[in-house]
């Protein structure tokens, strides 16, 4: 579950945290949330990580980012695309973006939906379905999804020190990109 008073509300340029301000994470969210008029890039200046979920939609410019998507915006599984992004991609900033209402939460809930879907969906056995299910999940569990958006931003932090790195949350219920104030 969401975390309301944690989240930094973006209306204006100057709820941009200073450390964010005129960077390509400030760039993001003024793109995203106040419809800032797109420049025109020949490389992408960040990389984000989000969500695989089908309902969040950036409004960025051509080929402002690099774009991972994973259940959850779980990066720990994507770390050769992040460091290529960053060695090759010459990139100097990360957005970890995590949503509300996320399917990666709480993920022994849906187990048992999950297995028949395998079972029904995609034809496998049962105990095959199973198996894969009580491997996987402890892996993409990711549990509150505010404290995972942290969490991960610390994470890239402490593997990548000169790469600026922000949390966010994107709230489905508005399309809009929030800051998350951390610990």
């Amino acid at each position: 579950m969401e975390n309301s008073s944690r989240l930094i509300s973006i209306k204006s340029s100057e709820d941009i945290l200073p450390v964010y301000r005129n960077t390509a994470i400030g760039n993001l969210l003024e793109y995203h949330n106040l419809d800032r008029p797109f420049d025109t890039y020949s490389a992408a200046q960040m990389l984000i990580g989000m969500c695989m979920d089908n309902r969040k939609h950036l409004h960025i410019p051509d080929n402002f980012a690099y774009i991972i998507r994973s259940g959850g915006g779980n990066l720990r599984y994507s770390e050769f695309r992040v460091s290529y992004a960053i060695s090759v991609g010459n990139v100097k900033a990360i957005a970890i973006i995590g949503h509300n209402n996320c399917g990666m939460v709480n993920l022994m809930a849906r187990r048992e939906l999950f297995i028949k879907g395998l079972v029904e969906n995609a034809g496998w056995p049962r105990e095959e379905a199973e198996d894969h299910f009580y491997h996987f999940e402890p892996m993409h569990e990711i549990g509150n999804e505010v404290d995972f958006a942290c969490s991960e931003a610390k994470r890239m932090r402490l593997r990548y020190p000169k790469i600026l790195v922000a949390p966010m949350l994107y709230r489905v219920e508005d399309n809009l990109l929030y800051l998350i104030k951390e610990d």
